[in-house]
């Protein structure tokens, strides 16, 4: 299978439960799964989706 991967970037300062929420959004509207999590020095984080390549159009990730 073939996969798309998108970083998204997020705040030191983002509460869980916003985060919980907006990964909740991707996962509903756009078919992307939870990938990877990282936790970088100084509190920054980047959350890695996935999703199968598709034929059609998909739209793009919610920002």
């Amino acid at each position: 299978m073939t996969y798309e991967y998108r970083v998204v970037p997020v705040a030191p300062d983002t509460p869980r439960d916003k985060l919980r929420q907006v990964l909740a959004i991707h996962a509903e509207f756009g078919d992307w799964e939870l990938f990877g999590h990282r936790i970088y020095p100084g509190g920054r984080r980047s959350v890695t989706v996935r999703r199968r390549v598709r034929g059609e159009y998909a739209p793009p990730l919610p920002s």
